[in-house]
């Protein structure tokens, strides 16, 4: 994960200096709520293009199958030629995780000791898993799920994975209470009914939100002391697909925060807001560092294509 987290905020540096190219996310929707994207992103300083296939299907659980699911394809920058297919599941769930744990880093306080995660899937585990990468003193993770099954295993794995503290929250509410770091990690539906309301979320606060506005109150979002994005034109983007009908004005980029360019945190009773869309160099550049590791190892299956 740390080197996750190294790759994708090297990633932001690109962004930040004009050095990728990313077009808005377009896709599908067989279903409600339901969305095939495709993913393309050209890193030129790390010499690294391609392209993600990812859908998210909230009605997959009951299938007993996976939300997320994908693949990708990396280019070779000189020909244009494939060089790898791989899963696109593990990257998504890391480089996810890595994105906030970047985010983190420059925006929620230094001291932070108390995670809130509402969502205790792929995500609510890849989140923690990056947070504890770069907050090495959190002493307490609050977990909530509208699932009880899941809170409980989530809180079961995640003591035993990481010898932290994991209790389980009777409801968002006591989730938030008092919490540094705040990951909401449901499902992106279009039309949600966001139950997070502005008292519930401490000054000094930073809040990172992976399901756009499902978890949250308009207020709620308003109420923020900064908002960032990972990305402007993207969320321009979602507002035009019928998103995101209620935001407060975008004060920075992430990637002009890790820049430089804008400052992030100014004190400690801020509380700010990251909203995350997923990005797609963040994707190219953990799948790079994958790509590099199956060569060194020798591992892997070659194609005739």
């Amino acid at each position: 994960m740390a080197e996750v987290i190294e790759v994708v905020e090297e990633a932001f540096h690109e962004k930040a200096c004009g050095k990728t190219e990313m077009p808005p996310k377009p896709g599908v929707h067989p279903q409600s709520d339901a969305f095939i994207h495709a993913m393309p992103a050209y890193l030129a300083k790390s010499r690294v293009a391609g392209i993600k296939w990812i859908s998210g299907f909230p009605e997959n659980p009951k299938r007993g199958l996976p939300y997320i699911s994908g693949l990708l394809i990396l280019n070779d920058v000189e020909t244009g030629f494939p060089v790898c297919v791989m899963d696109a599941t593990w990257i998504t769930a890391k480089r996810t995780g890595a994105a906030t744990a970047v985010a983190a880093k420059y925006l929620a306080n230094e001291d932070s000791k108390t995670f809130a995660v509402l969502g205790c899937g792929t995500q609510g585990r890849s989140n923690l898993e990056a947070i504890l990468t770069v907050f090495k003193n959190l002493e307490e993770v609050k977990a909530y799920d509208v699932n009880a099954e899941n809170m409980r295993k989530y809180v079961e794995e995640m003591t035993a994975k990481h010898g932290v503290k994991v209790v389980s929250a009777e409801s968002p509410k006591k989730a938030l209470e008092n919490a540094d770091i705040v990951v909401t990690a449901g499902p992106i539906l279009k039309n949600p009914a966001p139950v997070i309301e502005a008292s519930w979320f401490k000054d000094g606060g930073f809040a990172c939100p992976l399901d756009f506005d499902s978890y949250w109150k308009p207020e709620a979002m308003h109420a923020m002391d900064k908002f960032c994005t990972d990305d402007y034109e993207q969320l321009k983007y979602y507002q035009t697909q019928g998103y995101f009908r209620s935001i407060p004005p975008v004060y920075a980029e992430l990637n002009q925060i890790v820049n430089g360019e804008k400052v992030g945190r100014t004190n400690r009773r801020e509380r700010i807001m990251s909203m995350h869309l997923g990005l797609a160099i963040e994707d190219m550049a953990t799948a790079k560092l994958v790509y590099e590791k199956a060569k060194e190892k020798n591992i892997g299956t070659k194609l005739a294509l």
